[in-house]
């Protein structure tokens, strides 16, 4: 299977869209409320997955929901591996993705820049 495949393109959608759901569904207490899942990179062979997430709030929050996630994980996959029908359930890795936060930080700068007081 190529990367970009449509069957690639259509797991990895898939991957993310119950990760989602798995996550919100969590009872762990330092994952936090206001974590979204931003990307889903699901290897070839289906054996491993990058999930890029992003928290909105301080790098504490990010810190403790990053714990919470890693703590979370064999939950997670097995959670996984029950609402999805694949032939291997990939191992998990969690990767924070700051770039909703930056590009925040940038339209504030632009704005103090420009003048535009929003």
């Amino acid at each position: 299977m190529r990367k970009n495949s449509v069957k690639n393109i259509r797991i990895n959608s898939e991957v993310m869209k119950e990760l989602s759901q798995i996550i919100r569904e969590t009872k762990d207490p330092r994952i936090h409320p206001m974590t979204s899942i931003v990307a889903v990179d699901v290897a070839t062979d289906l054996k491993t997955c990058k999930v890029y997430v992003s928290v909105l709030g301080n790098e504490e929050d990010r810190t403790a929901t990053a714990q919470g996630l890693k703590s979370a994980e064999g939950f997670i996959r097995r959670e996984l591996a029950h609402r999805l029908n694949m032939r291997n359930t990939p191992e998990l890795t969690f990767i924070m993705d700051t770039s909703i936060e930056d590009a925040m930080n940038m339209m504030k700068k632009i704005d103090e820049v420009t003048g535009h007081n929003a």
